[in-house]
């Protein structure tokens, strides 16, 4: 009986360092073979073009050609290759974006051995992995909080609201009508999903809407 043809990696990482200690991880790894490394983003092209590897470990913070821009690129070109973001960074909008470019896993690089083992062989078999931190990001993205979409103006009101002014004071304050300042108080009630202004003054403490 044939033995299973191991899973052929690429890894792409802007520090020497880092490849090396990848590249010995895999090294030990019966199922997994070292195929390539890149340095960059548009290095990484073309090793892929090259090798076709079986996954892509990407590094997001690179020179030349990042890791988000190569990840889109590289799922243009060759859509059955799976790319895991592999990353020290956290910031919602890298997550955000290298999975919204088409990466199927984010993780740290502070990730177990065992447990990146194991997102690799998850992702050549079309499933994703994601670290509590990116998971987070998803759930903010279904659920955004409350106020997220005020206006610069209507925050302004807000904070106006939260200090204890009435509709004509809020206007004296802004220069602006009382009629226009109702229609900012209405949007601002509509968009935090309550009903009237004490429940717009607790939820914006209670969720920091206003510094």
């Amino acid at each position: 009986m044939n033995e299973p043809k191991p899973i052929r990696v690429v890894i792409v990482d802007d520090h020497s360092m880092v490849r090396a200690g990848l590249a010995t991880f895999i090294l030990v790894q019966p199922d997994l073979e070292l195929v390539g490394e890149a340095r960059d983003g548009e290095q990484a092209l073309r090793v892929c073009e090259q090798v076709l590897p079986d996954v892509v470990l990407m590094d997001l913070v690179m020179p030349n050609m990042d890791g988000i821009a190569a990840t889109r690129a590289i799922r243009e070109r060759w859509p059955h290759i799976p790319v895991i973001a592999l990353t020290s960074f956290q910031e919602k909008k890298l997550v955000q974006d290298v999975l919204q470019a088409g990466a199927i896993s984010y993780l740290l690089k502070g990730v177990a051995s065992d447990e990146l083992a194991e997102a690799i062989r998850d992702a050549c078999a079309g499933q994703s992995t994601l670290a509590p931190e990116a998971t987070q990001v998803l759930v903010q993205l279904a659920h955004p909080a409350p106020g997220h979409d005020l206006t610069r103006r209507e925050r302004e009101v807000l904070v106006l609201m939260v200090e204890g002014l009435n509709n004509p004071l809020i206007g004296e304050r802004l220069s602006i009508s009382v009629t226009t300042v109702r229609s900012h108080v209405s949007n601002v009630l509509s968009k935090l999903g309550v009903s009237n202004r004490a429940k717009a003054i607790t939820l914006a403490l209670r969720e920091k809407l206003v510094a």
